[in-house]
């Protein structure tokens, strides 16, 4: 460790230490500018036998129990360090040496299974149903979805996980090893969102760490150090794919994808059906387009979202719509309705008199319509005959729709 980054290291230490309470949110708040200082904590806390790590630890504790969150923050960046160093002491058979880590990672569990008032917490976890739109699905995307009786039944539930209460611990065993590093990694994976890249970085080195020590693919990787096998547990794999599920879009997709392979590599070898199922879904939803190439800033993930305007389909069938199928209706029929009578049609021989309604005897009638006929062909010609055979038949319309018993009508 060089004498410089030892330094920043002591200087920070002694800091804190005389810092009066009043100024612990002010102290919070200027740590971001301190760039140099995580640096050098980090090597710290890579170096086991480093004379500064007891008091680094013994610090970083204090931050938690203070209750502020920026200072919890801040210590929760070193979590996945802190876990590395712990399990690689634990395989060698080296517990001596990591008595401060351990005393640090049973205190923050502590300080998290429980409230304010002392009393065990219980987390709860809503399922989201794939028949409800999120930022991750479209339920459009599916298809049609058949709308039976249990279908809709479930619509309305939501199904919720609990996790917890969990029992105090003080002391590290075979046992409950990898319940209380789970739970540590439930509460580092809360606070993703607060954490520097550097953090992201490390998180994903030491899922590949974790996972192939001591198989194959050690050598793949070309990882020098520990050859020792690593117990894990189900539980704790999928707490890893969730974390590197977040560097995965958030600017570390190289060391996140890699981190993705190895941890399924160790899940197959161990046959967990969780982090399995978890980690070849993410596989699955990642097309090469939804990463961004640039590597600046957060990355994102190609959705489709739902308009926030209402928007109304063509296809839509509303009132107007129906009242105008109603009016295209009417038209047709009334169009229908003129060209039949438009058309030509067989027109009886009827004799249309004045208002009286007297009736005409049959000789009289057909020697005045002969006669007509024979005058109007001599002072006409062929188109009077036409004209006159067309008002005969708008007569003979206006009759029908006037009614059967209109008086006037004489049928023969």
């Amino acid at each position: 460790m060089i004498a410089m980054e030892q330094g920043i290291v002591e200087e920070w230490l002694s800091e804190f230490k005389a810092l009066p309470e009043t100024s612990i949110a002010s102290y919070a708040a200027s740590l971001k500018d301190k760039s140099s200082l995580v640096p050098a904590l980090y090597k710290v806390i890579r170096e086991t036998q480093n004379e500064l790590l007891e008091p680094v630890c013994h610090q970083l504790f204090e931050f938690y129990r203070s209750g502020d969150v920026r200072l919890q923050r801040f210590t929760l960046q070193f979590l996945p360090e802190f876990i590395w160093c712990y399990l690689s002491v634990a395989v060698n058979r080296d517990l001596h040496s990591s008595g401060c880590i351990e005393a640090l990672l049973l205190g923050i569990y502590n300080l998290e299974i429980v409230d304010k008032d002392g009393q065990s917490k219980v987390l709860s976890f809503s399922i989201p149903s794939l028949s409800k739109p999120s930022m991750y699905h479209e339920p459009s995307t599916f298809g049609s979805l058949a709308l039976t009786e249990g279908a809709l039944a479930k619509h309305g539930l939501t199904r919720v996980v609990y996790s917890g209460p969990h029992p105090q611990r003080e002391t590290f065993t075979a046992q409950n090893r990898f319940e209380v590093l789970t739970v540590l990694l439930l509460c580092y994976n809360a606070s993703l969102s607060y954490l520097s890249s550097m953090s992201l970085q490390s998180l994903c080195r030491v899922s590949s760490r974790i996972s192939i020590c001591g198989f194959p693919r050690q050598n793949l990787r070309r990882f020098r150090g520990l050859t020792n096998r690593m117990p894990v547990s189900s539980e704790f794999l999928v707490q890893l794919i969730t974390g590197i599920y977040y560097a995965l879009y958030n600017g570390e997709s190289e060391l996140a994808c890699k981190a993705l392979d190895d941890v399924l590599y160790r899940a197959q070898l161990e046959l967990y059906p969780e982090p399995l199922l978890v980690g070849n879904a993410i596989k699955s939803s990642l097309p090469e387009g939804a990463l961004k190439s640039n590597k600046e800033g957060a990355r994102c993930i190609q959705v489709e979202i739902t308009p926030t305007s209402s928007r109304i389909s063509r296809n839509a069938v509303t009132s107007m719509s129906i009242r105008g199928h109603r009016w295209k209706r009417h038209e047709s029929s009334e169009n229908s309705i003129d060209i039949t009578d438009s058309g030509p049609m067989p027109i009886p021989e009827i004799s249309v008199t004045g208002v009286t309604g007297e009736r005409i005897a049959n000789g009289e009638a057909q020697r005045n319509r002969t006669e007509g006929e024979t005058q109007g062909g001599q002072d006409s010609g062929s188109d009077s005959k036409g004209m006159a055979e067309i008002r005969r038949q708008k007569s003979f319309r206006k009759l029908l729709e006037d009614g059967v018993n209109s008086p006037g009508r004489v049928q023969y």
